[in-house]
């Protein structure tokens, strides 16, 4: 690591890294950097290891209730239960195990797809590698929107400024220039190093690495990756919560159902056994691993689908989203501009019948223009760039104009970037000794800056301003981009801070950008589902409106207030009830300024909206930051928006956010399935064997039984219905309140009629098979034992709502459910079929018609719930 590089001359900097400005390392250096230097990573927390991960499992409360259960179990002698609860803790243990280590080794491979990319200097060409393989003495190419990827010294600048609030706290932009500085000089003022980690927000650069890795400034002053603790996600508190609550449940339960066998004077032993088998299997086992399992599977799935989930967290998120704030040009139009409407000072014309006016001399000056002020370029044998940008090259080459040749007669000396804030762009050129100035933007940002017009007859005062506004007005109520375009000549180097001044105005153009033709239905769906679309542009309100009213955002009879001007948003503290209300209600935001983005995030906040924030643009990524989700463009999307953004839209569709709304949603809905199937069933048993002890019924469950349940019918189905891939229709639904429980009181309900509906069937089977029949008490018992699984794994259909079909649904239609099923029934048939096992589970041989009694109060159990339901006494 050099000591100072900021105080070091260029050529010394270069001479110490052997390398060449114009061609950057060999492939030998890199080798070399790479063993010396290593990856240009921060110290990272070190990924669980496999044993930590295995050990993790035993550290939940319900592995220490389980843990209790043996050793009371074996404290009484009684060696087949407590090996028996042993078992269960290792299978619970070992499934969660596999499951997460899955899950981690999953989110990895997708954080690795979405790392910070650099543009570098290599072997003489320029090419786009991981910014994780840079070495110091690398030559970076930087533009406005890259993250800097490591510690550099500038060797070249066009009006390059960087933002350094991460490092310094100040959000102000600094501009950066390649001249010495003295040894002894504040890190905030070192004006030529760019700092690993800030974001470029204007011009371009070309700079040397100087530090890499953990021996860069944020590596050095920064232990917060090293020492975060894991976060868990508002999912999984809840599920925690509600694992708490069931253990202090189930003792209450296991404890009452001890005492009152005693005083019955039912076999103490056996009543400490069956409340040690209760307590076990009531406790839901598989509740804290679910939600990594389910929000895992459900990053995986969007992958597949182009859409990179960057934090678990996320997915949950998205499905309670209610609002979308989404920019226009790329996400909600196809980002494919052609140049449809022109108007010079003397004529206006749509853009097929420009050949006519070829010798207008503001016609050729505003293609000189469009081809100078334009940093397009040709890449791989395709134009890339702005798309704006493309269409003027484009647009000149089918004039018969070709812009290489006219930049190589103007040679470019200056260039002030696209500004978000004062929406132009300018730079100056080189021409036969004298200057020329070319200016594109806002047609209200060039208008002030305008005193003369070029017309046909030559240079004329520029006097009627509004009837220019009033022209882009009609251009852009027609959905068109409109962009005006100036220059000025001079026969002196224009300064910076004057370049935009004193302006001849040219004309105007108005670029065609359509709508994607799958973006009315993705509006339509949205509506469906309850969320609110809302566009936020820079564009002008009318070409807004009228995308707006293509795409089915809003009607063509929509009052003014549906679209609000920049302009008019004001401060949010200082909002009145009244423009409250009209800005809540608001679909189209235009001439909005990055900085109103932001506070538009904050004003929904406020006002308890749960936003989800599409952006692709340095300028969007505090907004991206801000909102409850943020989602970066993959494609067009800088760097700096990618960074902080929660969610990466690899194909820059609109329509792929829909798609992970929806898996949160049913991620969230699968999860509800998983409680309710597992509580319904754990709580059938608790009071089946409750009501035969109050009853002096024969046990329709003995202790292993009871244990056994709980590995076979009780896991297996409901892990199956946390990965299941969701109700369809659930796009018609509201987005789900944030705050409310994974239980609610309806949800409550129907779990509790769930479980009577077995207990009936369980308790109604022993009262007939004892009293009707009258067999012995171990028949019963094991007529008891398989009425209550079949019950069960019969209860996994009544979890779909009332209102969708009972035949064709998401649990009807989910493989693993009927896989699972099909599972516990082989295990309890080779279980039936081995005599240690059987022996072990007090199970005797069957007759055909106890198995047809079996069946039938099975079956029985699921008619019940189903009644229940056609009675809307669930859900």
């Amino acid at each position: 690591m050099l000591k100072d590089p900021h105080a070091i001359s260029v050529e010394k900097l270069l001479s110490e890294f052997k390398v060449d400005p114009d061609k950057g390392l060999t492939a030998i250096a890199i080798d070399e950097g790479i063993k010396k230097y290593g990856p240009n990573r921060l110290k990272e927390a070190k990924s669980k290891n496999i044993g930590l991960t295995f050990l993790e499992q035993f550290l939940d409360p319900i592995i220490y209730i389980l843990a209790a259960a043996m050793a009371v179990a074996y404290f009484f002698g009684e060696w087949l239960e407590g090996t028996a609860v042993l078992i269960v803790i290792l299978i619970t243990a070992l499934i969660g195990f596999f499951m997460e280590w899955q899950a981690l080794r999953s989110v990895e491979a997708l954080q690795k797809m979405v790392e910070t990319q650099a543009n570098v200097l290599r072997d003489g060409k320029e090419v786009e590698i991981k910014a994780v393989g840079l070495v110091p003495g690398d030559i970076v190419i930087l533009e406005s929107g890259d993250v800097i990827p490591a510690d550099c010294r500038m060797l070249k600048t066009e009006s390059f400024a960087v933002k350094e609030a991460i490092l310094t706290g100040e959000s102000n932009q600094v501009e950066k220039n390649i001249e010495s500085l003295p040894d002894k000089i504040p890190l905030a003022n070192r004006k030529n190093m760019l700092f690993k980690g800030t974001i470029a927000v204007r011009g371009k650069a070309k700079a040397i690495v100087i530090a890499t890795g953990v021996n860069t400034e944020i590596g050095r002053i920064s232990e917060l990756t090293s020492s975060a603790k894991k976060e868990i996600t508002p999912l999984e508190k809840k599920l925690k919560r509600l694992s708490r609550w069931l253990i202090w449940l189930t003792l209450f339960f296991a404890i009452l159902i001890i005492v009152t066998g005693y005083f019955q004077g039912k076999d103490l032993m056996l009543m400490i056994k069956t409340g040690i088998a209760l307590a076990v299997a009531a406790i839901p086992e598989g509740l804290p691993i679910v939600a990594t399992i389910a929000l895992a599977r459900g990053m995986l799935r969007l992958s597949k689908r182009n859409v990179i989930i960057k934090k678990l967290e996320a997915v949950q998120t998205l499905g309670e989203t209610g609002i979308i704030c989404t920019d226009k040009t790329g996400t909600l139009t196809e980002n494919k501009m052609s140049v449809h409407h022109l108007m010079l000072g003397s004529s206006e014309f749509p853009a097929t019948e420009a050949e006519k006016f070829k010798k207008d001399p503001a016609f050729e000056r505003l293609i000189d223009i469009g081809c100078l002020c334009n940093n397009s370029k040709m890449k791989n044998g395709e134009m890339v760039g702005d798309a704006v940008e493309i269409a003027l090259v484009e647009f000149a080459a089918e004039m018969g104009f070709d812009c290489k040749e006219i930049q190589q007669k103007y040679p470019r000396i200056q260039e002030v970037p696209f500004d978000a804030e004062i929406k132009k762009m300018g730079t100056s050129h080189q021409f036969e000794g004298d200057y020329l100035i070319c200016v594109k933007g806002a047609l209200e940002a060039l208008l002030n800056s305008c005193d003369l017009v070029l017309t046909k007859e030559g240079l004329k005062e520029f006097q009627d301003k509004e009837k220019w506004l009033q022209h882009a007005k009609l251009i852009a109520a027609e959905g068109m981009r409109v962009l005006a375009f100036a220059y000025r000549e001079s026969n002196q180097e224009p300064d910076k801070e004057s370049l935009m001044d004193n302006l001849t105005f040219v004309g105007i153009l108005g670029f065609l950008d359509p709508p994607r033709k799958d973006i009315k239905q993705a509006i339509e769906t949205y509506k469906n589902a309850g969320i609110r679309v809302v566009m936020v542009t820079g564009d002008h309100p009318d070409t807004a409106r009228k995308i707006g009213e293509e795409i089915g955002l809003m009607s063509e009879d929509a009052p003014g207030e549906m679209v609000v001007h920049g302009q008019d948003f004001e401060e949010i503290e200082n909002l009145t009830e009244e423009r409250q209300k009209t800005l809540l209600e608001a679909q189209i935001f235009a001439r909005m300024v990055p900085g109103q983005k932001l506070n538009l995030v904050e004003f929904y906040q406020k006002n308890k909206a749960i936003i989800g924030m599409l952006g692709d643009g340095v300028n969007d990524a505090p907004a991206l930051k801000k909102a409850d989700i943020g989602i970066a463009m993959g494609i067009r999307g800088t760097e700096a928006a990618k960074e902080v953004a929660d969610v990466i839209l690899m194909d820059d569709k609109f329509t792929s956010t829909e798609l992970a709304i929806r898996q949160g949603r049913t991620i969230f809905e699968n999860i509800r399935q998983f409680v309710i199937f597992l509580l319904s069933c754990n709580l059938a048993e608790i009071i089946s064997v409750g009501l035969a002890s109050l009853s002096n019924l024969p046990l329709p469950l003995l202790p292993l039984q009871i244990l056994f349940l709980n590995l076979v019918t009780d896991v297996f189905p409901a892990l199956a219905l946390g990965v299941g891939k969701g109700d369809p229709n659930i796009m018609k639904d509201p987005p789900r309140d944030p705050h409310e429980p994974i239980l609610t009181k309806k949800l409550w309900s129907a779990t509790i009629l769930y479980g009577l509906s077995i207990t009936a069937s369980v308790i109604g089977v022993v009262v007939y098979t004892h009293f009707k029949i009258g067999l012995s008490a171990i028949v019963v018992n094991n007529i008891a034992f398989y009425t209550l699984i079949l019950g069960q794994l019969l209860n996994v259909f009544n979890l779909p709502r009332r209102k969708i079909s009972f035949l064709k649904n998401e649990v009807t239609t989910n493989p693993w459910v009927w896989a699972a099923s099909g599972f516990s029934i082989l295990i309890m048939v080779v279980v039936y079929h081995i005599p240690l096992m059987a022996e072990a589970l007090s199970l005797v041989p069957l007759s055909v018609n106890h198995f047809a009694i079996i069946i039938v109060f099975g079956v029985a159990s699921l008619l019940l719930s189903q009644l229940l339901k056609l009675l809307k006494l669930t859900n």
